[in-house]
């Protein structure tokens, strides 16, 4: 379910072959007999192969050894890949920092198993790795699994466990899970339209959901906006679209949204969504911090450990 912290190593041979062969046919290595002038010495290109192999393994076993040192930054790195929809090499990263029990790795690979980014969806494996970021302390997972449980929806409604998650989120200052919290407890009371658009996402309504956020965010609400952000960037309920995405991004971070600007830094550190500007993007993970962002946080301190 999990990835460990080791490296994996998924080569595609016939590919390594392939570009080994045309790189020895421009050089000019090719049999003297015009006839088997597609055919490669394998004497020379065995030993060429495995040398690829091997420079392959050891970069990736470098990067996944610079990961782990450096958590904040390789999940900088997963949620650029993320953004530019190279959902594989952001799990990669991600499988790596889960095997470490980080929680922004394991809420995001639950992110990838539930909406069938790069992978087929899975809903079980996705809210076994919600429960894992959850119980590490994610406050994302925590949310995301009271909403879940708090209707019926993708899953069965559970009120025990719907109060629980959402119990832990609220604890750290979640606003809208102490929000749904207190709707619990007067079921007859009407929804926000926020919580009504947050209900429709948990039931797998995502396009639905967007339409609200969408009207809530035109008449200025700053969290909704942000949702609204997060959808176009994952594609979700809406078409992908990184530049509006960025657009509404910044409008929040500059209304103040910790998410948000914490979403602008790591544009402008990786260049997604953003130019690169490494001045710009610790601008908006001091501010982000400031609000106590833990993923802002950490990387924070990453930065000034470089």
């Amino acid at each position: 379910m999990v990835g460990s912290a080791r490296g994996r190593f998924d080569f595609d041979l016939l590919g390594i072959i392939s570009a080994a062969a045309a790189s020895a046919l421009q050089a000019g290595l090719t049999p003297p007999d015009a006839e088997d002038k597609m055919k490669i010495y394998y004497p020379f290109l065995l030993p060429a192969v495995f040398c690829a192999c091997l420079g392959q393994a050891l970069a990736q076993q470098s990067a996944a050894a610079d990961w782990i040192k450096n958590p904040a930054m390789g999940n900088y790195k997963a949620y650029a890949e993320f953004k530019m929809a190279n959902y594989d090499s952001a799990r990669q990263i991600w499988e790596v920092l889960a095997g470490l029990g980080n929680p922004d790795a394991l809420f995001n690979l639950a992110i990838l198993a539930e909406d069938g980014l790069g992978e087929a969806t899975n809903l079980k494996k996705a809210l076994a790795l919600y429960e894992a970021a959850a119980n590490a302390g994610g406050f994302k997972a925590q949310y995301r699994l009271g909403m879940l449980y708090s209707d019926d929806g993708m899953v069965p409604r559970d009120e025990v466990k719907a109060r629980y998650f959402l119990g832990l989120a609220a604890v750290d200052g979640d606003k809208e899970a102490a929000a749904r919290l207190a709707s619990l407890d007067q079921p007859d009371r009407p929804l926000s339209d926020f919580a009504q658009a947050e209900r429709l996402s948990s039931r797998g309504q995502q396009a639905k959901a967007a339409e609200i956020f969408a009207r809530l965010a035109a008449a200025g609400d700053v969290t909704a906006r942000s949702r609204l952000a997060w959808m176009y960037e994952a594609g979700r309920g809406v078409e992908r679209n990184l530049a509006e995405a960025a657009r509404l991004f910044m409008q929040s971070a500059e209304a103040g949204d910790a998410e948000a600007q914490y979403a602008i830094a790591v544009m402008y550190r990786t260049g997604k969504g953003q130019p690169i500007d490494r001045e710009q993007s610790l601008l908006w993970l001091k501010r982000s911090a400031a609000q106590h962002y833990p993923a802002a946080v950490a990387a924070l301190v990453a930065e000034a450990a470089e």
